[in-house]
């Protein structure tokens, strides 16, 4: 009976993290966007046309292979939004994490990543509670850490479950690209990688995203 007893609440505390993963993704605050409706009476599925909000950014430069780098960011950001800033206040955490290659400052979420021009540089991401302006916010004590101000934007974007490797990446980045050319919708920078989820969630259970910033407000 003991036996039972331990395997049960072994069963339940596995549960448990299984199911945080994704719960903790919906319990913080994410980017306020409307879905645009292109009117063409089709069912695009995991595909939407976003506009987002403004928004204020914390971003950081970060040299290195693309998964380490971001991890490397994602530190170096989260040691400022638990405490390491001028008020020595917290800063609540927001989601997802974002991850873009080349020099654009894009719509982005809670963290967000983008290659530079040089090889193997990238901008790391998170994007700030929205009950904060740029003078409310507390000042980042870490130098490389800049807070921007980033205006409304309009975004292609698919979303997709998995663990996100370079493979699937580029498999979705494609279909989107084909969907955004059927569509004559014009890409101005490149595609960002949205990871809603922490690291300890399983893979079927992860949500992500590649969102490519469309040409102008208006778009269509």
């Amino acid at each position: 009976m003991i036996k039972k007893i331990i395997y049960g609440i072994i069963a339940l505390i596995i549960l448990g993290c299984i199911a945080w993963g994704p719960i903790v993704s919906y319990m913080v605050e994410q980017p306020k966007y409307t879905i645009i409706d292109l009117n063409d009476g089709i069912n695009h599925d995991d595909i939407e046309i976003r506009e987002y909000a403004p928004m204020i950014i914390a971003e950081v430069s970060v040299s290195g292979e693309r998964s380490q780098a971001i991890g490397q960011g994602f530190r170096k950001i989260a040691d400022y939004i638990f405490g390491n800033n001028s008020l020595n206040k917290d800063v609540a955490m927001t989601a997802p994490v974002i991850q873009q290659e080349g020099t654009e400052i894009a719509m982005t979420a809670p963290v967000i990543q983008q290659q530079n021009n040089i090889e193997d540089s990238w901008k790391v991401r998170f994007v700030m509670p929205s009950k904060y302006t740029m003078e409310s916010l507390p000042k980042p004590i870490n130098k490389e850490i800049k807070l921007i101000e980033i205006p409304a934007k309009r975004f292609a974007v698919i979303g997709f479950s998995g663990r996100a490797s370079e493979e699937d990446l580029l498999k979705q980045t494609k279909r989107l690209q084909a969907y955004m050319g059927s569509k004559n919708l014009k890409a101005i920078a490149k595609p960002q990688y949205a990871f809603f989820n922490p690291p300890w969630t399983l893979s079927f259970l992860r949500h992500n995203e590649v969102m490519i910033e469309l040409e102008g407000k208006n778009a269509k």
